[in-house]
C-alpha cells in the first residue's frame, strides 16, 4: 500500500521528534535520518561502518553557512555532525547524501523557529536532565569521559555539553512545535471507510499474525516495617536540614534512590502543566519557598521536597526518593499464590477473567478480567512481529487458551513481581478487512491526515520565513521549496 510519505523526513530526521514514536512512523520511512547520538559504537565497528567522501578522502570540518533558516543559522559542519551522528549509532551513511542531511536541517530549524514565534518554552533544567542521561549512557558505553570527546573532536566536557544543549534545545522544540501542528487533527468513520475504499484490493495491508491476552499480577506486599523505616529516615534527613542547616542537595545525591535527579542534588523543574504524579504536584505546589515537605508516598515510594524558587505557574524544587523494600518472606507468599492461582485455573476450578477480578493486583486490567490493551492502537490484538520482545519470548509460543508458567518481572522502582499470561485468541496473518481491523485502519488513515497537516504547514511556513541557502546546497533537489523557486 502507498501511504503519503513524501515528507516523512521531516519527521524521521536528526531531531529524534516524540512524535515519530507515537506515529511509529520508522518502518515507512524511505530517509531514514539518525536521532539522538546517545549510541556510540566500539572503535572497530565505527570504522567499519564510516562513510568518506568520494575518492576516499577524508570529510574536512568547513564552517560556511550552508543556509539560513528564521533565526537559525546552519554550518557545513553541521552537516559533517550528522554524519558522525549515524555512523555513532553503527549507521550505514552510504546512501545518505549532503543534501538529505541539509534538508533534514532545514526542516528542523523551521519547527524550531516557529516554535519560539508560537511561543512554546521548553525549561533548561529538562533539556540538562536529559543531557546528563544522554552522557552517562555514551560514558557507559565507551568506558570514559574522555573517549567520547575524542570521538567529537571536543576539547573539554564544557564545550560538549554547551553544543548537546543547543542541538537538543532545538529538536525538543521543533518536536513540541510539530505536535501542536497534529494535536487536533480528527479523523471521522466516514474518513476512515473512504481512506479503506480508496486503497485498491491488490494494494490492500496485510496484517501479521496477531494474539489477544489478559494477565494476573501478583505483588509482593511491602511489610510496613519496611514503609516505617523510610519514612523515619526521611524525618531525619528533614530534621537535620530545618535545625542544622544542612544541604538538602547533598542528602539527595547521597541517598536519593531516584536515578535520574539525585546525581543533581535531587533537582527538578516542574509546572503544573507537566505529567507528574498527582501526589507530587499536589505538595509540590502547596509549599513555599525554603519550605521542607513532610515524607508522602507516591507510587514510586516516599519523598520529600525542599522548594527552592516559585516562578508564577512553575516551581524549582529538589527532592529525595527512597523505595521501601520487600522481603524474601513476602516474595515467597506473593510466588506461592500466584502458583495456587495457576494450579485452580487449569484445573478449571476457577475462570482465568474471574481470577483477574478477585485476585489481580494490576489495577489498569483487574477490573476487565485482566484483558490487554495495545496502547498503540488502543484494541485488545498485538501483531506479533511489533511486540515487545520480552513479551514475545513469554508468550510466542503460547497456544490459543494456553496459561504461560508463572513469570517474574519488575515494576520501575525495581521491586520483583509475578505474572500469569493467557493467550485468549490467536489471530492468523491476513489482508485488512474493514470490520474486524477497523482500528489499525483508522491509525493508518489517521497518521495519513496528519501528513497532509505538517506537509500543509511547512509549505506555508517555507513561503513565509527568510531562508536563504548557500553554496553547493543550492544545486540540492529538495522535496521541499526550500529555494523557494
Amino acid at each position: 500500500m502507498q501511504l503519503k510519505m513524501n515528507n516523512l523526513k521531516s519527521i524521521i530526521n536528526t531531531t529524534g521528534f516524540l512524535l515519530a514514536i507515537l506515529l511509529g512512523f520508522s518502518g515507512y520511512s524511505q530517509d531514514v535520518i539518525v536521532t539522538d547520538s546517545t549510541s556510540i559504537q566500539p572503535e572497530d565497528e565505527i570504522a567499519k561502518n564510516t562513510v568518506t567522501e568520494k575518492n576516499n578522502s577524508e570529510r574536512r570540518k568547513v564552517d560556511g553557512i550552508a543556509a539560513v533558516i528564521g533565526d537559525y543559522i546552519i554550518l557545513d559542519s553541521d552537516v559533517d555532525m550528522m554524519y558522525k551522528d549515524m555512523q555513532s549509532q553503527g549507521m550505514s551513511t552510504a546512501d545518505v547524501t549532503d543534501c538529505q542531511l541539509a534538508g533534514s536541517l532545514m526542516e528542523n530549524k523551521l519547527y524550531a523557529h516557529h516554535a519560539i514565534q508560537d511561543s512554546i518554552i521548553i525549561m533548561d533544567a529538562e533539556v540538562n536532565n536529559y543531557i546528563d542521561q544522554q552522557i552517562s549512557e555514551m560514558v557507559r558505553q565507551v568506558g570514559s569521559m574522555e573517549k567520547v570527546l575524542e570521538f567529537y573532536n571536543k576539547e573539554n566536557e564544557a564545550e560538549f555539553r554547551s553544543e548537546l544543549f543547543k542541538l537538543n534545545k532545538e529538536r525538543q522544540l521543533a518536536s513540541r512545535m510539530q505536535q501542536r501542528i497534529i494535536e487536533t487533527v480528527e479523523i471521522t468513520p466516514e474518513e476512515v471507510r473512504a481512506y479503506y475504499e480508496s486503497i485498491p484490493e491488490d494494494e490492500r495491508p496485510v496484517f501479521g499474525e496477531e494474539i489477544e491476552l489478559s494477565q494476573i499480577v501478583i505483588k509482593p506486599e511491602i511489610p510496613e516495617s519496611e514503609k516505617e523505616k523510610v519514612i523515619e529516615r526521611l524525618n531525619e534527613f528533614r530534621a537535620d536540614v530545618l535545625d542544622n542547616d544542612a544541604s538538602f542537595a547533598t542528602k539527595a545525591v547521597l541517598y536519593s534512590q531516584d536515578p535520574v535527579s539525585a546525581r543533581d542534588g535531587g533537582r527538578i523543574s516542574l509546572s503544573r502543566k507537566d505529567n507528574f504524579v498527582k501526589e507530587f504536584k499536589d505538595v509540590a505546589f502547596s509549599l513555599q519557598e525554603g519550605e521542607v515537605s513532610k515524607p508522602f508516598e507516591t507510587e514510586f515510594g516516599y519523598h520529600i521536597i525542599q522548594v527552592d524558587r516559585i516562578r508564577g505557574q512553575n516551581v524549582d524544587l529538589r527532592h529525595i526518593l527512597l523505595i521501601p523494600d520487600v522481603t524474601n518472606a513476602s516474595v515467597e507468599e506473593a510466588k506461592a499464590k500466584i502458583d495456587s492461582i495457576r494450579k485452580r485455573v487449569n484445573e478449571g476450578v476457577l475462570d482465568f477473567a474471574e481470577a483477574a477480578r478477585e485476585f489481580s493486583d494490576e489495577e489498569e486490567t483487574r477490573a476487565d478480567g485482566g484483558k490487554l490493551i495495545n496502547p498503540r492502537t488502543g484494541d485488545t490484538r498485538f501483531e506479533l512481529s511489533k511486540i515487545d520482545p520480552k513479551l514475545y519470548d513469554e508468550v510466542g509460543e503460547l497456544q490459543e487458551g494456553e496459561l504461560s508458567l508463572r513469570l517474574r518481572d519488575q515494576d520501575r522502582t525495581g521491586r520483583p513481581y509475578f505474572k500469569l499470561i493467557k493467550v485468549n485468541d490467536r489471530i492468523s496473518e491476513h489482508e485488512a478487512n474493514y470490520a474486524t481491523d477497523f482500528s489499525k485502519i483508522k491509525e493508518l488513515a489517521l497518521r495519513d491526515k496528519q501528513l497532509e497537516a505538517i506537509e500543509e504547514w511547512q509549505k506555508e511556513k517555507i513561503g513565509d520565513t527568510y531562508i536563504k541557502v548557500n553554496g553547493k546546497f543550492k544545486d540540492c533537489e529538495y522535496s521541499s521549496n526550500w529555494l523557494k523557486n
